[in-house]
């Protein structure tokens, strides 16, 4: 794709099944990845496997409930890569359960992690790319933002809040020649879902009767997001900000 070949781009959750993805493909673009993620290890594996591959890629530690963690990453990041040109928040976590069973524990820390950790990087990244006047933000967030999704109330609260922040950053920011864009995946074959849906019996019940609502047929591969999140952040998205863009197999077709 135009536009992505020495670029700079740090990519949160970087060590997890869709960013390792991501990750991958901007690597193989000939941009230089910044895998973030809070398992330092995983971020190094990724990296690793992408330069033994011929890329350029740093691992970094980071905890998105920080803020200071995550200034003290992208210092880092910059320092070692260069100003960032593209900003792909795709880290995210939560525990599935009714809403009226669950406590403020469990949402401060699916808020903190979903929704305030976005919000730190945004801060964090955007501030240099303003004063640059150019950049790319892709922002990860989830169906259950556009739907709903039983069993993650405060996860959907949280993703339903990233999407309306990204139409707001996306507005404030178009005079600086920054786009700001949102990927909506749908049930995607990730660590997450495999938590979200259980072990054993439940688990696979639920995994068919959704394999079955999918029109595809199938459920959602890491590799199915990286392609349009790669797309938003090249030039040949240049004339595109503030979207929201479902890739769910045709299970949501929100206009």
């Amino acid at each position: 794709m135009k536009g992505l070949k020495d670029k700079v781009v740090i990519v949160t959750g970087g060590g997890g099944g869709i960013g390792s993805s991501i990750c991958r493909r901007f690597a193989e673009e000939g941009s230089a990845v910044a895998v973030f993620d809070i398992n330092k290890d995983a971020a190094e594996t990724v990296a690793a496997g992408i330069r033994d591959a011929g890329g350029k890629a740093l691992p970094f530690a980071v905890d998105l409930t920080s803020q200071e963690s995550v200034i003290a990453a992208v210092s880092a990041a910059e320092a070692a890569l260069g100003p960032t040109d593209v900003l792909v928040n795709n880290a995210g976590w939560d525990h599935a359960a009714p809403f009226l069973k669950t406590d403020k524990a469990l949402w401060e820390k699916i808020v903190a992690v979903n929704l305030y950790g976005a919000l730190y990087m945004h801060h964090a990244v955007l501030t240099g790319m303003a004063e640059r006047g150019r950049g790319r933000v892709v922002n990860v967030a989830s169906d259950a933002a556009r739907v709903g999704s039983s069993g993650e109330a405060v996860y959907a609260f949280c993703k339903g809040g990233l999407v309306s922040f990204s139409k707001t950053m996306a507005r404030e920011l178009a005079r600086k020649q920054i786009n700001v864009n949102v990927v909506c995946p749908g049930p995607t074959d990730t660590a997450l879902f495999r938590d979200f849906a259980g072990e054993g019996e439940k688990g696979e019940k639920l995994k068919e009767a959704l394999t079955k609502a999918i029109p595809f047929g199938r459920l959602g591969q890491p590799d199915d997001l990286a392609g349009i999140v790669a797309f938003l952040s090249s030039d040949e998205a240049s004339f595109i900000t503030g979207q929201i863009i479902s890739a769910s197999g045709g299970l949501t077709m929100a206009g």
